[in-house]
C-alpha cells in the first residue's frame, strides 16, 4: 500500500473511532492487494485505483462502526466483494460476522480474504436473503442487518425482518436522502420499523455523502 493510501486509511478510521494496529494494516493492504489482482479477471468494484478502494470501500465501511454494539451478531446482505463486513470484523474481532451475496464469485472472494487474513468468527454464504434455505437456516438468529448499496431501502427492510431478533436493528448505508420519505418506509409489507436514527455525514478527504439510517424491528 502506497503511503498516502495507508496515511488516508489510518487518518479514516480515527474519524469514526478507530485506531489501527500494525497487524490490521497489514490485513487491510493484503486485502486491497488481492481486490485489485481478482478485479482484473472478475467485476468486483468499478473502483479501480488504490486510493479510490482505500476512501470509497475501506472507509465508507468504517462509517458505520460507531453504530455498531461490539459483541452483536451481524448480517451483511448483498455484501458484494466484502464490504462492510469483512473491514468492520477486521477491526473489530467481537463481531459475530455473516456475509451473504447471490454472485457466487464474489463469495469465492469473500472466503478467499477469510482464509488468507486467518479471520475466525465470519462466514460467507452464497444465496438471496430471500431463498427459503437462508430463511431457514439464519431466521431470527441476528441482532443487526446491513446494507450498503444493495438494493432500495423498502427492499432492504422487508429482507431484513425475518433475520432479525426482536429489537433487532437494520442499519442501510445510503447516499443523500429525503427524512421525509424515509419515515413513510417504516411500515411496510408485513415489516414494521421504527426509525432510531439519521445520520448525514461526509467521507473524510472526499465529497462523497452518505447517510446512515437505523431501524429497529417492531412487533408486527
Amino acid at each position: 500500500m502506497e503511503a498516502e493510501s495507508r496515511n488516508l486509511l489510518v487518518e479514516g478510521g480515527k474519524t469514526f473511532g478507530i485506531d489501527l494496529d500494525e497487524k490490521a494494516i497489514e490485513a487491510f493492504d493484503l486485502y486491497l492487494k488481492e481486490l485489485l489482482k481478482w478485479n482484473q479477471k472478475i467485476n468486483l468494484t468499478a473502483i479501480r485505483s488504490e486510493k479510490g478502494i482505500v476512501l470509497k470501500h475501506f472507509i465508507d465501511s468504517f462509517s458505520v462502526y460507531p453504530y455498531l454494539d461490539m459483541r452483536s451478531s451481524v448480517l451483511d446482505i448483498g455484501s458484494g466483494a466484502g464490504f462492510p463486513g469483512i473491514p468492520l470484523r477486521i477491526v473489530q474481532p467481537n463481531l459475530a460476522m455473516t456475509l451473504v451475496d447471490s454472485v457466487r464469485k464474489k463469495v469465492d472472494f469473500q472466503r478467499h480474504i477469510i482464509r488468507i487474513l486467518g479471520l475466525k468468527g465470519i462466514e460467507a454464504i452464497h444465496g438471496r436473503a430471500q431463498d427459503k434455505e437462508i430463511l431457514q437456516g439464519l431466521g431470527g438468529r441476528f441482532d443487526i442487518t446491513l446494507s450498503r448499496a444493495f438494493s432500495d431501502l423498502r427492499t432492504f427492510l422487508v429482507l431484513s425482518f425475518p433475520f432479525l431478533k426482536e429489537k433487532g436493528t437494520a442499519i442501510a448505508m445510503k447516499g443523500e436522502v429525503d427524512g421525509r420519505d424515509i419515515r413513510l418506509l417504516t411500515e411496510a409489507e408485513g415489516a414494521q420499523y421504527r426509525l432510531e436514527k439519521s445520520v448525514p455525514l461526509a467521507l473524510p478527504f472526499s465529497s462523497f455523502k452518505r447517510t446512515i439510517l437505523l431501524f429497529q424491528k417492531q412487533q408486527v
